[in-house]
C-alpha cells in the first residue's frame, strides 16, 4: 500500500513537474533569481504564507505555521543554474543562451514548492514552524552563508535543518542518506610562478616558469598518495595553467588554479602546509618565486547522526524497497554545510538517473537532465521527515 505522504505527492506529479519544466525553460543565475524568486513567492502567497523576499538579493523565505507551538525546522532548497549551454534537446530546453540548469536545481524548487504543498495541507497536525528557505547562489557564490549573514537562522531559530539533492550518479529509487561527513571541504588555490621572459631559442637567458609549473603539477600529486594517511580521503587537483601566447616565446608568468578537497579539517589543513612547501620550493630551486592564493569554498558537510538516524527510518517507512544506501560519500561540495554548521540536521541524496531513457548525463554536463519520477519522491520524504520531527508521524495514517 502507497505511504500517505507518497501517495499524496505522487497526485501532484503535474504540478512538480509543470514548476520545474518552467523554472527549466528560464534559467537564472546566482544573485539573479529574479523570475524564479518571483515564481516561488507567487506560489507560497497562493498558499497564504507569510514570506519575505529579497533575502541575500533573491532569496525567499516562507514560514508554515502548525496548529500547536513547538520547534522550528528549516528546509532549504536551492534556485540558481549554471552558465553552461543546455545541448539536452528537450521541448522544455534552456530559452536563456548560455545559462542551464545543469545541477538539478529547477527540481530542487519544484520539490520544495510541492513540500510547502504537502505540508500546508496537514498543517493542523504539526507541532511547530517550518521555514522554508529557497537559496540563491549555491554555485560557488556564498549563498547560503550570504542568507545565514542575514538572519535566515533567527525568528524563529531552527532545531533542525534538512535539505535534498537530486543525484544523477545513482538510479532513481536510490537513496543515500549518510551520518557524519558526505560532503567534502572546498577550497580554491590560484598559484602564480613569476620567472624572467624571453626567447624560446635561447632559454639559457630565461627563468623559465613553464618548466617550474610542470615541476609542480607533478609533485603536487605526491601530497595525496605520499602524505595523506592511506586510510585518509583527500584530492588534490590542478584544473587550468595558462601561460604564453606565443610558441617561440617563453613566458614571465604562468598561472595556475584547482581544487583542494577533503573531510577531515586536519586533513585540509595538511593539504594546505604541503601544497605551500612544494610550491615555494620547487620554485625557488627553478629560480622562480611563486605566489598562492587559497580561498575557502566550503566546509565539510557534516550530517548530524541522530538527525541522519531519523531520516533512514523516514525513508525505509516512506520507500521501503527502495535501495538505501547509509554509508555514501562524495568528494563534490555543497554550501548547506554552512546551515549544518549552525544546526543539527541532515542532508541527502535522491537517486534520479534512468540510463533508458538517456537522462543519466553527469551533474554540470549541457546534457544533463533526470527522471522526473524522482520528484514526488524527495518531495513525500522531506513532508514525513518534518511531520516526523514535529509529532506528526504519518505511519499507520
Amino acid at each position: 500500500m502507497s505511504h500517505p505522504f507518497l501517495k499524496e505527492a505522487e497526485s501532484l506529479f503535474d504540478y512538480v513537474v509543470s514548476i520545474r519544466r518552467d523554472l527549466h525553460r528560464h534559467p537564472e543565475l546566482g544573485f539573479k533569481e529574479t523570475r524564479t524568486a518571483g515564481v516561488v513567492a507567487s506560489e507560497l502567497r497562493s498558499l497564504g504564507l507569510e514570506i519575505a523576499t529579497g533575502v541575500a538579493e533573491t532569496g525567499v523565505v516562507a514560514l508554515l505555521e502548525g496548529a500547536r507551538p513547538g520547534p522550528a525546522i528549516l528546509l532549504r532548497f536551492d534556485m540558481d543554474a549554471l552558465p553552461i549551454q543546455e545541448e539536452t534537446g528537450a521541448e522544455y530546453a534552456s530559452q536563456n543562451p548560455g545559462v542551464m540548469h545543469a545541477c538539478g536545481h529547477d527540481g530542487h524548487t519544484a520539490i520544495g514548492l510541492t513540500v510547502a504543498r504537502l505540508l500546508h495541507a496537514h498543517r493542523q497536525d504539526l507541532a511547530g514552524v517550518v521555514k522554508l528557505v529557497f537559496q540563491p547562489a549555491e554555485e560557488g557564490l556564498g549563498g547560503a552563508k550570504r542568507m545565514i549573514d542575514e538572519g535566515v537562522l533567527q525568528a524563529p531559530e531552527p532545531a533542525m535543518a534538512l535539505g535534498v539533492h537530486l543525484w544523477n550518479h545513482k538510479p532513481l529509487g536510490w537513496l543515500g542518506v549518510t551520518a557524519g561527513p558526505a560532503m567534502a571541504a572546498a577550497d580554491i588555490f590560484t598559484i602564480r610562478i613569476v620567472g624572467k621572459g624571453g626567447h624560446g631559442a635561447m632559454p639559457h637567458e630565461t627563468v623559465d616558469p613553464v618548466v617550474a609549473a610542470a615541476q609542480i603539477v607533478s609533485a603536487l600529486q605526491t601530497i595525496v598518495g605520499r602524505n595523506v594517511p592511506p586510510m585518509e580521503t583527500a584530492v588534490v587537483t590542478v584544473a587550468m595553467i595558462h601561460g604564453g601566447d606565443a610558441f617561440n616565446v617563453i613566458p614571465s608568468q604562468v598561472e595556475m588554479k584547482g581544487t583542494l578537497r577533503a573531510f577531515d579539517p586536519q586533513v585540509r589543513q595538511l593539504l594546505i602546509e604541503r601544497l605551500n612547501a612544494i610550491v615555494h620550493n620547487i620554485a625557488l630551486a627553478m629560480g622562480c618565486r611563486a605566489t598562492i592564493e587559497i580561498e575557502s569554498l566550503t566546509p565539510a558537510l557534516v550530517n548530524d547522526p541522530q538527525s541522519a538516524s531519523r531520516l533512514q527510518n523516514v525513508v525505509r517507512r516512506v520507500l521501503p524497497d527502495c535501495n538505501l544506501e547509509t554509508d555514501y560519500r562524495v568528494m563534490g561540495s555543497e554550501d548547506m554545510a554552512y546551515f549544518l554548521q549552525e544546526a543539527p540536521g541532515c542532508f541527502i541524496f535522491v537517486g534520479s538517473a534512468n540510463a533508458e531513457k538517456d537522462l543519466n548525463a553527469a551533474h554540470h554536463h549541457p546534457r544533463f537532465d533526470f527522471d522526473e519520477r524522482a520528484l514526488p519522491i524527495a518531495a513525500a520524504i522531506i513532508a514525513e521527515a518534518v511531520a516526523d520531527f514535529l509529532g506528526a508521524g504519518q505511519n499507520g495514517a
